[in-house]
This record gives structure tokens, C-alpha cells and sequence, in this order.
């Protein structure tokens, strides 16, 4: 079967920067910033853009346009005979089902929330009725389980049209709509009467504040953003390297959506700190800024409702861009691994993933007793913890290894391929670093992760967590290791 290709650069860079760009930029972005201290938090998040997020990007990149497959058979594609890179693949493939069984869930709150601010419903409200608002929603399982399998519909609706037509084309729309509302809103946000103090909070940095917060812990906090940021590890990157060809040098490209996915959360900053500020609100409010905090604050502004519904719309565009990507790799790994086609794919595919969808919102009202990692956590914190502390670290240092290691890929074919064609080229003089500086700061964020996670919880459980950490770190070393025989 021919591979489909991009119709153009700008629909590869706005896919894969659509893919980038999620819930975690316009969601956790602003509110980290906030509780860090603002502008000396953006300073070094950059700089572990800079050093972390793009060599790891150019490497996923690399290896699907090489390949010419998804992760499930790109090992498979480049690796030589007899190693165990193969096995890497499950870490993808258990990443993209799993994000996707509770992303798709919160997308569907991000709609609804737009329908809501739409009919007005939070114009005038107390803060307690907003907060209700948000636990009611919660707690109604016919509500949550329209809103998931709608966005889920959507989603596998613009990848049955196949990439051009579908994927490429309604990104693009979808894409250039996300930053003119992000541009209208941020522009209104900094006109608002008491802004001032929060522009200047998220432009000047203040290094006080780090000592404030624990400079370690600021540093920390940058690094994962960084990382995170740019959905790395689980294939959702090598899949749109996979279609594209080799007109342009990778690094050049990874910039360029870095930049683009680093802008959407510069921006989405600018719309909820001055309007904080403004209001006196605490930017650093948490996860609750978005659905709990910001709505309080559209209800206090004139015209706040259709305040309220650009921003939904916007938060709704920036989490279906990321589910129609995701989406996207689900389905080229039944077209990969069974030869099926686009439209089988798509069918088979939808009715799991919205059968995989179920638990994270039954696991807010029906089986809100299950409680798996800890009181007070839900089946979606289970799944995310997995992706996030999980899949996501271990797969970007697979990745990473089998680009530099004699007995994968290799850094000589790595830099072949990051380096065809025009443009930015990956600096050969970087081996050292790629090959031991990038894994050895993965598996710090890995572990960190998981220590954070669960130091409070006693030490025999950090103990035990922190065993199963290194367990699967091991996993990963042991599918490098071995020699294997050269490919012909």
C-alpha cells in the first residue's frame, strides 16, 4: 500500500504542531507559570525546550520518515536482525490507546462547556453555582457520555477522509481559527482595567520568586513542562515524520513546531494572567483555573458570556487537534500491522476507543468509589499517570538510544536522515550529549516523577512505587541491549 504524503510543509508543520498543542498549553501552562512565579519560570522552560524537547523531537521525526511506518513496525523497519527494539513498540501503542481513553473525555468537557457559556449559563452566576456547575457535570453520566462520544465522532470523521482531505485540510482550518480566537482573546484579556500588574508578572522575571518556591523545584517543574509539552515518545510525533518527505532537514522543522506550540502557551498565558490579576484572582489556582476559576471571572465582565464561548471554542480546538492526531496513529497501526484499510480502520477503531473511553467517565460518578491511586483519585489519574509518568519518558529514551546506539539505528543513519534536504542541520558535534546527556536527564524527570508522586504516601509505598520505576527503566535498557546482526 502507497504511503499518503502531506499536500504541503504548512500542513505538516500545523498537523504536527496541532498534535503538540493540547489541553496541557492552554490547561496547565498558565496556572505552572503562576504558581512559579512567572516570567523567570518562562526563561528557563525555554531553555529546556531548546536542549531537551527538540533533539528528542528530530529523533522521532527521523525514525518515521525513514521508516515510512507507524511505531508499531518502525523498529521492525530500521532496527538490525536479532535486537529487541521491537518491543518498544507496545510502549506507543499502549500510550496512544491510553491518552486517548480519558483525553477524549475531558475534549468532550471543553465542548460542553462551550455549548453552556453559549446559552449563557454561567452570565451572572455565583461562585458556588459555577462550582456546582463543574461537579454536576461530573456526576451526570448521560452527560458525560454524550460529550465524549461526540468528540470521539468528530474525530474519527475527519481521518476517514485520509490525510489530505481529512486530517490535513480540517487541521489546518481548525489550527488557523485556534490562533486568531487565542489572538482576540489575549488582546482583550491585556486591555482589561487592573491587567497591568499581571503583564508585568508574566513579562519581568522575579527571581526572588524562585528562592520563594525552591529553586529545585522550579527548575523541576520547567524541565517536565518542557518535555511534556510536546507530546513526545508514544509515536504521535513519527507518525506525521512517517508522511512526510525529505525536502527539509528535521531540525528546522521540529523548531519550527516548537515554536508554534510554544507560542499557543505563551499566548494562552497572556489570556488568563491579566484577566486573573484583573480580578484578583490567584493565577496559580491549579487544575481548577480553567473550569472553576476562569468561568467566575467571564461571569463578572460585560459581554462575559461570549468571552467564556471563545474560550471554550478555543480549548475545544487545541484538544481535538491533539485527539484527531492520536487518532490518526490508531489508525495507520491497524493499516501497518494488518493491511487494513482506511475505512475498517477508522470503524473498528472508533467503537474501541469509545468502548476504552467508558471507564474514565464512569470513574466520576458510577465508580467514583474506585480510588487506585489513593483517596481522592479517579481511573483518568490511573490512565494519565501511566501515559504521563510513564509511557511519554520511556518512550522518548527509547527513542534517543536507538538513535545513537551501534546496535540500533545508529547515529550515522540518524544523522543521514535528520540532515536531507534544506535548511537547519542537526549539529554532528552533539553525539555525547544526545547519546548519555538526554537519557540521563530523562530518567531524572522519570524518576523525580514518580518520588513526587508519592512521597507522601509513606515510605514503604514510595519504596515499592519507586522499585516498579526502576523496573520498567530496566525494561527499557534491556530492549537496547544485545547486538544484534547488521541489515542488509
Amino acid at each position: 500500500m502507497k504511503r499518503e504524503r502531506f499536500g504541503s510543509r504548512i500542513g505538516f508543520i500545523l498537523v504536527s504542531a496541532g498534535c503538540a498543542i493540547g489541553i496541557g498549553n492552554v490547561w496547565k501552562f498558565p496556572y505552572i507559570c503562576g504558581e512559579y512565579g512567572g516570567a523567570a519560570f518562562i526563561l528557563i522552560y525555554l531553555a529546556f525546550l531548546l536542549i531537551l524537547g527538540i533533539p528528542v523531537l528530530v529523533c522521532e521525526f527521523a525514525i518515521g520518515r525513514s521508516g515510512r511506518k507507524s511505531v508499531a513496525l518502525s523498529f521492525e523497519e530500521l532496527a538490525p536482525s536479532g535486537t529487541r527494539w521491537h518491543r518498544l513498540k507496545y510502549i506507543g501503542i499502549m500510550g496512544c490507546y491510553l491518552l486517548m481513553m480519558f483525553y477524549t473525555m475531558v475534549g468532550g468537557w471543553m465542548m460542553y462547556y462551550c455549548y453552556k457559556s453559549l446559552r449563557g449559563e454561567f452570565s451572572g452566576a455565583s461562585p458556588e453555582e459555577i462550582s456546582d456547575a463543574f461537579g454536576g457535570m461530573l456526576a451526570d453520566l448521560p452527560t458525560m457520555t454524550f460529550w465524549t462520544v461526540l468528540i470521539c465522532v468528530l474525530g474519527f470523521a475527519v481521518c476517514l477522509f485520509g490525510l489530505k482531505s481529512g486530517v490535513e485540510r480540517i487541521t489546518k482550518v481548525m489550527m488557523g481559527a485556534l490562533l486568531a480566537i487565542m489572538v482576540v482573546l489575549a488582546v482583550h484579556s491585556v486591555f482589561l482595567e487592573g491587567a497591568e500588574d499581571g503583564i508585568r508578572f508574566y513579562l519581568l522575571p522575579d527571581f526572588g520568586k524562585m528562592v520563594e518556591n525552591g529553586i529545585g523545584n522550579v527548575v523541576f517543574a520547567a524541565l517536565s513542562q518542557a518535555f511534556f509539552t510536546l507530546s513526545l515518545g508514544v509515536g504521535a510525533m513519527l507518525i506525521f515524520g512517517s508522511y512526510l518527505d525529505r525536502s527539509h532537514r528535521l531540525t528546522g522543522e521540529a523548531a519550527n513546531i516548537t515554536a508554534l506550540d510554544t507560542f499557543v502557551a505563551f499566548m494562552a498565558g497572556f489570556i488568563v494572567i491579566p484577566a486573573c490579576f484583573a480580578y484578583g484572582i490567584e493565577p496559580g489556582a491549579g487544575p481548577s483555573l480553567v473550569f472553576i476559576t476562569l468561568p467566575n471571572i467571564f461571569s463578572r465582565m460585560p459581554g462575559g458570556f461570549l468571552w467564556s464561548a471563545l474560550f471554550f471554542l478555543f480549548l475545544t480546538f487545541a484538544a481535538l487537534s491533539t485527539i484527531i492526531a492520536v487518532f490518526e496513529n490508531i489508525i495507520a497501526f491497524d493499516m501497518d500491522l494488518f493491511g487494513w484499510s482506511r475505512k475498517k480502520s477508522v470503524l473498528v477503531s472508533a467503537v474501541l476507543i469509545i468502548v476504552l473511553s467508558m471507564p474514565a467517565v464512569l470513574g466520576y460518578n458510577v465508580l467514583s468509589g474506585i480510588q487506585p491511586l489513593g483517596e481522592g483519585s479517579t481511573i483518568m489519574d490511573l490512565e494519565d499517570f501511566i501515559v504521563s509518568n510513564n509511557l511519554l519518558p520511556l518512550g522518548s529514551l527509547g527513542y534517543v538510544l536507538f538513535c545513537t546506539r551501534k546496535n540500533g539505528w545508529g547515529w550515522e543513519r540518524f544523522m543521514e536522515e535528520a540532515n536531507a534536504g534544506e535548511g537547519l542541520a542537526f549539529p554532528r558535534g552533539l553525539r555525547a550529549y544526545v547519546a548519555y546527556g538526554i537519557p540521563l536527564i530523562i530518567a531524572f524527570i522519570y524518576l523525580k516523577g514518580y518520588y513526587d508522586k508519592f512521597q507522601g504516601e509513606g515510605p514503604l509505598v514510595l519504596a515499592g512505587w519507586m522499585a516498579a520505576a526502576v523496573l520498567f527503566l530496566l525494561f527499557v535498557f534491556w530492549c537496547a541491549a544485545g547486538k544484534g546482526r547488521e541489515k542488509g
